[in-house]
């Protein structure tokens, strides 16, 4: 029989990795054809900044991966040699998505799994998703709480960090069995 330690060290690095199987669905794959559909109560474009901002209950949504936020902004890398003719004026083109903001009471949802604070950032060629402010990750009952949450999307790990006035705090809930043939 396993030790309740063993055990419950085992269910922690579940837990840990558990939000980082990401790796074979990323939000905003770079491999991902599905579409990426984003709503909220007011969109910006900001051509020069290469900078598009919704804000107002902002929701991204691929598959069934989901981001919220009270404000998404999106930010693209330059291309200066890319020009988007728009009707008669000739401008430069956005180019590629390179991260996104995530601004107050920010959410990352798949499944049972959710990763939460009062910012994020998204970093798309690292494929890393940075949480901070009440950083909590968990899935189920379980949790994990820190000052900071880094999720490695493309490694399928993931990282819990606290500052040195407080640690790192866990909680794990045992997996009961089922009992069969009893009510």
């Amino acid at each position: 029989m396993i030790d309740k330690k063993v055990y419950s060290f085992i269910l922690f690095i579940i837990l840990l990795t558990a939000p980082c199987t990401y790796a074979d669905n990323n939000f905003i794959s770079k491999q991902s054809d599905e579409p990426i559909e984003i709503t909220s109560n007011r969109m910006e474009a900001f051509n020069e900044k290469k900078l598009v901002v919704f804000s107002g209950n902002a929701i991204a949504k691929q598959g069934n991966k989901v981001l919220k936020a009270d404000q998404l902004n999106l930010y693209y890398k330059k291309e200066p040699d890319k020009k988007v003719k728009v009707g008669t004026t000739e401008t430069e083109g956005t180019g590629n998505l390179e991260k996104i903001e995530a601004k107050g009471n920010v959410s990352l949802t798949q499944g049972e799994r959710v990763a939460t604070g009062d910012e994020a950032i998204y970093l798309r060629d690292s494929g890393k998703v940075i949480l901070t402010g009440n950083a909590v990750l968990s899935e189920g009952k379980n949790s994990i709480k820190g000052d900071r949450v880094i999720v490695f999307l493309n490694e399928n790990r993931g990282v819990v960090e606290s500052n040195t006035k407080k640690q790192v705090k866990a909680i794990i809930y045992p997996q009961e069995k089922k009992k069969a043939g009893v009510n």
